[in-house]
């Protein structure tokens, strides 16, 4: 398949899944996929040489911490984002779930079992994972995980 058509199809994904224009942080050049053997779909998204997400059997990304620093840098990434205290920083980057009582905000597409990327109060990625409630919700509970996180930045 042609560089552009994989470009392109990236893009719509990342744009369906998190935000219409999320997609244009994605750089123009080095993006290539892997395919399922067994169902020809895209099962592994690349930029350069490192791994930029997994595409799960249900459409869903999974972001790895380069996915998630790569569309953190536009700002419309921002409504998939769940913001945590300094405190709870250092236990984020490794690799430790998030609970209600750290979250200070949670964007607006933050829902139950979607991809979320956990940052700073200053924007920067911590981790990435998966909610477990509605981000609405995460600031209002005060016991509870509200993010499973599945990688953190590292020490």
């Amino acid at each position: 398949m042609q560089d552009r058509e994989v470009q392109r199809r990236i893009s719509i994904m990342v744009d369906y899944l998190f935000g219409k224009g999320v997609s244009r942080a994605i750089p123009n050049e080095g993006v290539r996929v892997k395919y399922s053997r067994r169902s020809g779909r895209v099962k592994l998204v690349f930029i350069s040489d490192d791994l930029f997400a997994t595409v799960k059997p249900n459409g869903a990304m999974a972001l790895t911490m380069l996915g998630a620093k790569t569309l953190a840098k536009g700002p419309r990434f921002r409504d998939n984002c769940v913001v945590v205290g300094d405190d709870a920083a250092e236990f984020v980057r490794g690799g430790k779930s998030v609970f209600c009582k750290f979250v200070l905000s949670a964007g607006k597409n933050v829902l139950p079992k979607g991809e979320v990327a956990v940052t700073d109060s200053k924007g920067r990625v911590l981790g990435v994972g998966s909610a477990v409630i509605n981000g609405k919700f995460m600031t209002q509970f005060k016991s509870g995980v509200a993010v499973k996180v599945r990688e953190g930045l590292g020490r």
